[in-house]
This record gives C-alpha cells, structure tokens and sequence, in this order.
C-alpha cells in the first residue's frame, strides 16, 4: 500500500481499477507509484493475485485519470464498480499464447531429436544444421515479435518508469538468445572459432514456457476466487413480484423496497425481506454458513442469496441491490481480498530491488564465464547470463501472500465468518488469549424470569404497569425478558386498572451494562443491578445481587424526594447455547486461554462459566470495564514465536457489537456476533454469520493454516531463488559439472509460481468443525 503526500483534505471516494498485465510484485509497485502520482490520491493498495487496484481520492479525480496512469506505466486498465460488479471469470490459453506453443514446439523437438536417437547425428548433420539455423529464425523470429511482443511493451515502460520487474528479464534473456543467434547466421566469419553456435530454440522456448506458465498462473489465480464467484452465483438475475393482484417476472434490477415478492420451493431469494404469507423452510447456509434449515413465518425476515427448500412465501422487500445481507458479504469479501498485508508490503519492497541485483547477478556470471571460462567461453557466457536471467523468480513473491488470503477469505466467508481487512487473519492466528462475553456469546441470549418478588407496601398491577412501560424502549436481553414477564403476567391474570400500553415513559435514560432510568405516570423509576441503583440513592444491602443458584438479579425501585424504595425484585436465568461446551473446548485444546467478561453478577456467570468450563471470570463489568480488561490483558509478557523475546499478549474479543464496542476495538482482534442479517456491524474485523462460537474455532484455525501456508509460500520463494540463480549462473558447474540451461530455467521459473499458488489452493480444502 502507498500513502501519498499531496492530497489535500475534502470529501474523498473510493475508486476500484480492474489491471491487466501485471506479472509480478515490481510490477505492484509500478502500479502504485504511477497512481500515487497524481493529486488527489491519498491511498492505493494494488493486489497482484485479484488484478485490481483500490484508490482513495478526492471527490474531483476522474477515474479515467487514474486508469490513463496506469496505462502510462504500461499495463491495461478499466474502471470496475463494486455494487455492480460481475464475478471474475475463468481464463484460457491467449492467441499469442498458441502461436507460440504451435511454432516453438517443433522447434524445441527437432534440438531434441539428435539426442533422443544418437544415430541421426551424424546422418542428419548437414539437414540439422539448416533447419536449426534459417529455419530456426524463421520459426522463433515471429515468436519473438508477435507472441514476445507483451514483454518487450512492458519492459520498455518498467526501464521509463526505473522500475525493472519481469518483463525486463524475459525481455533481456530471450532477446540476447535470439540476436546472437541471428547474429552468428548472418555474420559466422566475425565469431572465433568454436563460438558459432545457434540458440533459436532456447529464445523461442523462454518466451512460450513464460507465456505457457502466466496462463496457468492466471487460471489457478481464478481458482482462487472461486468462493467469490459461488456468492455472485447466488444472485437470481429476476425476481416474481405482486402487481394488482398479479405475478410478474421483472429484472432485479427493478425490485424495490417494498414490492412483494413470491417465491417457489426451490428458488433463491432475490432480496432481504419480511414474511407476510405462508410459511416454509429456507436453507441460509448460502450466508450463515449453518447446514440445517430454518422454519420461516409470518413476520420473519429473509435474506438474499438464501434458498426457499419446500412451500411457498410472499415476502415484503426491505432491502435491494447491494443493501442486502448478500451484497453486503460480497462487499466484505472484496474489500478484504484488495487489501495488501503487512507481509505483502515486505515482499513488495524486496522486488524493488530484486531485479537490479538479479541483473547485476547476470553480468557478473557471463563476466565470470568469458574471462575465466575454459575455451570456447564466448557461448557458455551467454547461456549463463540468460539462463540467470530466466530462472530468477520474483513472481513467487508476489503471490506469496494475497493468494493465499484470498482463497481464506473466500472460504471464510462459506464458513459464514465475515474479515472486514485480512489483517484479522494474523491476529486472530497469533492470539493467546479470548475474551469472551456471556449473554448472546455463550449463551442463548434469550433469560427468562423464574422468580418475580413486588416488595411489601407496592401494589403489583401497579408496579407490573409501570416496569412494563420503563423497558418497553429497553434493546437488552435482560431488560426484554423483564417486559415480556411483565406483560404476560398482567394479560394472564386479565388486572384492571392501567393498562401497559395506556403508559407511555416521559423521559427515559439508559446505561449500557447497569440499567434504566425513566419517568412513567408521575413515578421516577430506577430499574437495574445493585451498584446502578445504589449509585442513584437506593439502600440494597438487602436484597444482595447474586443468588446461590446462580440467577440474575434485575432490582426496581421507585424514586421520592425523600431517597429510593425497593419495589420489585427479578430473578433471571439464561441457558447455554448448544455447542457452547465443546466451543470452550476446542478454544483450549488450541491452546488459547478462554477468559469470561460479563456485566453479569457473579453467581450467574460463575454458574455459566462451570457448565462451560470457563476458569476465569470477570463479573459485573460494565462496557468500558471489559474494555479496561482487554487491555490489562494485553499488557501481560508473552512470548514472540520461535524466540526468546517478549512481547504484549494478543487478545481476540468476542461479542455482539452492540454494548461490546469498546472492547472489541479495544481487542487486538474483535469478532462480532451476528444473526445472519448483521453484516453491517460495524464494530469488530471478524463478523460471525452463523453466531456460534464454533464459527470463531473455524475462524481461529483457518487463521492459523493461512498463516503456515503463507510461510511455506515465502520459503520456497526464497529458497527457490537462492538455489536456482546459482545453479544457473554455473556455480556447480566446475566441480560437478551441473549446469542449468535457459530453457529449463525457464520451466523453473513457471513451476515456482504454481506451487504457491497450489500450495494457496489447499485452503480450500479446510474442513469447519464438526
């Protein structure tokens, strides 16, 4: 990523470029430098592995502008629209691509068939010498002009920009064959004796191995978005809707909130949307990443992309297009594949130099060769120049790591795990420490009242009255489950007097994590946990907080000008979600050390924290409290892996997002908990579809297996490199007579590249827990 100096402050925008040509990581920088260029841009990040380019500018820069710098520098370039973009497509074999494969493999067949059939040699001399001399540069002369043409393009534009990447390489390597050879059949007479040799075929090979191997290169690259093209897939192209008591078939293009929609068993939903006739099973495994099937009804919301199993549904549209919970994912999905990791921008900054040393590497070696070299040193000059030139590789690096993130965050977001930047990833793998929130994390969210105790001196209607209409402006669990006790009681035991709905709060005030206050008829209330109302003046030594079985306690209290009085006491319960257990579990089989934040009193996170197995618990913690926690957790020493150093602990966060804001972005790593329709949560870099704790082990061990594998990649690399240029330099070849000719470096240097994009690959094999 480049940050550019000159933008001035304004409204800015994001624009997205769709790049072709790039071949390796100078070429990144390339595109990035050219862009960063122009005023007005203040941020580009160009990913390699998508092709793309994400650009923040002011309001005023023309994308064209931008797209005409890139150009400039050589590439190809097109503005792409993210809410209306399509899903990458799969590439073949290029016309050059065959001109050069049906012209150089005769070519590389007819060198090889002396060897093959060693009594041809001698027979065939005369004829061998023609065809691989004229006939050698009537066949390689058109590979190197017409199907070459690309490199020598982009090689002129990297030695115009300083900035020498690939292109230059193949362009030098296959050019200094060729022109030698031509040179030697035009002119043998001016060659020392010995030294007349042609090598059509080692200049037409390296220009179709290179051709042959970014084809494949950009065929597995496609690969890797195969997740993102299974969410575009999701998306129906039309949509049946009511018109005057009429089904109509309309583009989606057309639907708009509020149309209804009818939908068949066995069609995807082509908007988000509200039941309002039938009921049916819908398979959301598409977005939440959850197999089994959900049971819609009357007022239930569906999402788009999400498949109708069996009956049939009308539904109201509330949201369209890219609003909806399926363009919002695939928004997610892209933005985190454009980003450029920390590790990338390393790789990026070591190409910078790559390509000066390799040729620096190149001249040295045939230097080397023709001073030192035994006679006739002139040829085996250039074949080791060439072949140094062909073998370096700084492709690997540059897919090193966006290939393998792009292929996690796409088989994240199958798993129904959401990364809104790809740095999540490397957190999340290096974490040691999860804190965990309890209501709606590791429990179901949902308490109900078991007890309900109106303190002597309050009428009971009266009391149920007004706490019904305190919380009925309540957002949280605890307080709905207090409304709905109080509703359901009053209906069921049919009081008269007023009436729950005839109550309305004239002024209402809520602590996230304490409690409520709020006027309703006259009486001010104080509703909440026992240090919320003691701090507003009410005795509740008393009546304590944490019961011995394990409830939470919601206290009421009724304010006068002579100080509080209790008047009610709710005793709640909430149960752990399925799977909880074994979440925790698995959390500390990977060795994470699990930790309970919970505004929650002690008694009842001490409860959920023994079924679940949770041995550290912090109770009654307000939302800035469990930031404060995450933060002393950090400051603890831990160990820097595979040294001795120490270093902050790494702490992932998980919550809802809501009243856990600050801790999640307090966290090194916040993961939000979402229901499937969440996905504009914005705090937290991880959002949970499936709202399963499982989903963040999922998320945990893919991190992790990212991680190796973007090691492995850099590895082979760099070890790929450090003993490839040596050996084709002819390092070995004084003493164990190993040498590397230009054309097998040239089939080195593709196989490179397509190990680490297989290697990428393998991720898209990662297995969810069972």
């Amino acid at each position: 990523m480049v940050t550019a100096s000159h933008g001035r402050p304004g409204k800015t925008k994001t624009v997205s470029l769709g790049i072709e040509g790039m071949t390796c990581a100078s070429c990144v920088g390339r595109v990035e430098r050219a862009i960063a260029a122009i005023d007005g841009v203040s941020q580009v990040a160009v990913n390699l592995a998508t092709e793309s380019a994400t650009i923040e500018a002011r309001e005023g820069v023309a994308a064209e502008a931008l797209a005409e710098a890139v150009r400039d520098a050589g590439y190809e370039a097109h503005e792409t629209r993210r809410d209306a973009a399509e899903p990458p497509k799969e590439r073949r074999l290029d016309a050059d691509t065959w001109l050069a494969l049906g012209l150089s493999t005769p070519l590389v067949a007819l060198t090889m068939l002396p060897m093959a059939v060693p009594a041809l040699h001698d027979r065939l001399a005369p004829v061998m010498h023609f065809l691989m001399g004229w006939g050698g540069l009537l066949v390689a002369a058109p590979v190197q002009v017409f199907a070459g043409r690309r490199f020598y393009r982009q090689a002129v534009a990297e030695v115009r920009h300083r900035a020498l990447g690939m292109s230059t390489l193949v362009a030098l390597g296959s050019s200094a064959a060729f022109f030698y050879s031509a040179a030697v059949l035009v002119f043998p007479s001016v060659f020392p004796p010995g030294t007349a040799h042609t090598y059509f075929e080692a200049s037409a090979s390296i220009v179709t191995l290179v051709l042959v191997g970014k084809a494949l290169e950009a065929r597995a690259r496609d690969q890797t978005a195969v997740a993102l093209r299974k969410l575009f897939a999701l998306r129906p192209t039309t949509a049946r809707v009511l018109r005057d008591g009429e089904e109509i078939t309309v583009p989606l293009a057309e639907v708009r909130v509020g149309f209804q929609v009818v939908m068949r068993p066995g069609e995807a939903f082509p908007v988000d949307g509200a039941v309002v006739d039938g009921e049916s099973l819908v398979d959301e495994s598409s977005v939440t990443g959850e197999p089994l099937p959900v049971v819609k009804r009357l007022g239930d919301r569906v999402f788009a992309g999400t498949t109708l199993s069996r009956g049939a549904l009308v539904l109201e549209a509330t949201h369209v297009g890219e609003d909806t919970t399926l363009g919002q994912v695939i928004q997610l999905v892209q933005n985190a594949q454009s980003e450029k990791s920390e590790a990338q921008a390393m790789a990026d900054r070591v190409a910078a130099v790559f390509v000066p040393v390799i040729l620096a590497v190149a001249a040295i070696a045939a230097g080397a060769w023709l001073a030192l070299g035994p006679a006739p040193a002139l040829p085996r000059a250039l074949v080791a120049g060439v072949a140094v030139l062909v073998a370096a590789c700084p492709c690997a690096m540059g897919l090193a790591t966006p290939a393998a993130l792009m292929v996690a965050t796409g088989r994240a977001a199958e798993l129904g795990v959401l990364l809104r930047k790809t740095t999540a990833l490397d957190q999340l793998a290096r974490a040691t420490v999860i804190v965990v929130d309890k209501t709606g994390t590791l429990t179901l969210g949902k308490p109900h009242v078991v007890r309900c105790t109106i303190a002597e001196g309050h009428d009971r209607a009266r009391t149920l009255a007004l706490v019904s209409a305190a919380e009925a402006r309540s957002e949280h669990p605890v307080g709905r489950a207090v409304l709905d006790y109080a509703r359901a009681e009053r209906e069921a035991s049919a009081v008269a007097g007023a009436s729950a709905s005839a109550l309305t709060p004239t002024a209402f005030e809520a602590e996230l994590g304490a409690g409520v206050l709020a006027t309703v008829d006259g009486e001010r209330l104080v509703i909440g946990t026992a240090p919320f109302l003691a701090a507003h003046g009410v005795p509740v030594a008393s009546a304590g907080d944490a019961e011995p079985d394990g409830t939470t306690v919601v206290l009421v209290a009724l304010l006068k000008a002579e100080g509080g009085a209790l008047a009610a006491t709710f005793e709640l319960m909430d149960e752990p979600k399925p799977g909880a257990k074994e979440a925790v579990r698995a959390l500390s089989d990977l060795g994470l050390e699990v930790v309970m934040a919970t505004g929650d009193t002690e008694g009842s996170a001490g409860r959920i924290a023994r079924e679940l197995g949770v041995t550290r618990v912090f109770a009654s913690q307000r939302p800035a409290d469990k930031a404060a926690r995450v933060r002393e957790l950090q400051s603890r020493a831990g160990p820097i892996e595979g040294s001795h150093t120490q270093t902050k602990t790494t702490v992932a966060f998980v919550g809802d997002g809501v009243n856990d804001a600050g801790a999640l972005a307090a966290a090194d790593v916040g993961v939000a908990m979402g229901t499937g329709a969440d996905v504009a949560v914005e705090a937290g870099d991880v959002v949970s579809m499936r709202g399963e704790l499982v989903a963040v082990v999922d998320a945990i061990r893919l991190a992790r297996a990212t991680r190796r594998v973007i090691k492995q990649n850099f590895f082979w690399a760099y070890a790929y490199n450090a003993a490839l240029v040596p050996l084709a330099a002819g390092a070995l070849e004084p003493a164990f007579g190993i040498a590397l000719s230009p054309m097998l470096a040239a089939g080195a240097m593709t196989m490179s590249s397509l190990f680490v994009l297989g290697n990428s690959l393998r991720l898209r094999r990662f297995a969810r827990s069972r």
